[in-house]
């Protein structure tokens, strides 16, 4: 089986490709891979949109507290939950 045929039926290499590429780079292999991948897998798509706006939100919190202390209160949790069936809900 040939590493193009391997990585469209492998959703737990593309979700730790797609992690990988929020946090660094990926090698140019790599990105092929997880294209073809993601053109056949609505799953892993809609997975990589709400990775990437998860790290969005948490980046945005985190740089807006940088002098206070770090928590999540509830008010935040429910609207980071809102946010992201919103997004959910328009797939």
């Amino acid at each position: 089986m040939g590493p193009l045929k391997k990585i469209s039926y492998n959703c737990k290499k593309a979700t730790f490709l797609i992690e990988k590429k929020l946090i660094g780079k990926i090698t140019l292999r790599e990105q092929l891979e997880l294209r073809y991948h993601l053109l056949g897998c609505d799953v892993c798509r809609i997975y990589q949109s709400q990775s990437g706006k998860i790290n969005e939100m948490v980046y945005q919190l985190f740089h807006h507290s940088m002098n206070t202390d770090l928590k999540l209160d509830e008010d935040v949790k429910k609207d980071m939950q809102e946010r992201i069936e919103e997004e959910l809900n328009k797939n």
